[in-house]
C-alpha cells in the first residue's frame, strides 16, 4: 500500500498565494504519476494538474498560468504552487498517486484532502 498525505492547506485572500505539499510513501515513487484535485462544495472533483514519470504536465485551463505543479523524487513529495488565487479556486484539494501495474503496490492512492479557501 501507498500512503499519500496532504498539507498546506489555509485560508487567504483573493490574489494571494499559496504552495501544497504532498508526501507519498514508497521507494518507487518516482515512477509513479502524480496529480492534484479539487473538489468544491456541491461540484464533482475535478483534476487540476498531473505530472507523469517523464516530467510530462497537464494543466486544467482554469489554472493555467497561475498554478505550477512539481516534484522532487528525492524527498518523495510533489508540490502544488498556487498564485493570483481567486474565490472559485476554494475547495478541498486531493492528492492522487497512481503506481504503474507492475509492481508491487500498483494501484490508484488518494490523500484525505486540504481545505483551500480564498476570501477576503
Amino acid at each position: 500500500q501507498v500512503q499519500v498525505v496532504e498539507s498546506g492547506g489555509d485560508l487567504v485572500q483573493p490574489g494571494g498565494s499559496l504552495r501544497l505539499s504532498c508526501a507519498a510513501s514508497g521507494s518507487i515513487f518516482s515512477i509513479y504519476t502524480m496529480a492534484w484535485y479539487r473538489q468544491a462544495p456541491g461540484k464533482q472533483r475535478e483534476l487540476v494538474a498531473a505530472m507523469d514519470r517523464r516530467g510530462r504536465i497537464d494543466y486544467s485551463d482554469s489554472v493555467k498560468g497561475r498554478f505550477t505543479i512539481s516534484r522532487d523524487n528525492n524527498k518523495n513529495t510533489m508540490y502544488l504552487q498556487m498564485n493570483n488565487l481567486k474565490p472559485e479556486d476554494t475547495a478541498v484539494y486531493y492528492c492522487n498517486a497512481v503506481v504503474p501495474l507492475g509492481t508491487a503496490v500498483a494501484g490508484d492512492y488518494w490523500g484525505q484532502g486540504t481545505q483551500v479557501t480564498v476570501s477576503s
